[in-house]
């Protein structure tokens, strides 16, 4: 197994888990203010994000973060 994977927070974890949790967890409205990007303010939909987040690595990194920050401390990380 690579040891940096094992080491990943995020292994096996889909960017559209993470998006679907922080929506559940924040909502869009929440999450368009701790994240200032358009696809969380302007008719958002898990489709849309996902579509910009693959798209846009330094989005990506913030929404990880947030995803990370929020239930790291809860064993939903890695469900």
């Amino acid at each position: 197994m690579n040891t940096e994977q094992s080491k990943n927070p995020l292994h096996g974890v889909t960017l559209e888990t993470v998006v679907v949790k922080l929506v559940e967890h924040y909502g869009w409205d929440e999450l368009a203010k701790r994240i200032n990007i358009n696809c969380f303010k302007s008719d958002p939909s898990v489709k849309s994000s996902l579509k910009f987040l693959r798209k846009t690595p330094w989005a990506r990194e913030q929404v990880e973060h947030l995803y990370l920050s929020t239930f790291a401390s809860q064993s939903e990380v890695k469900n």
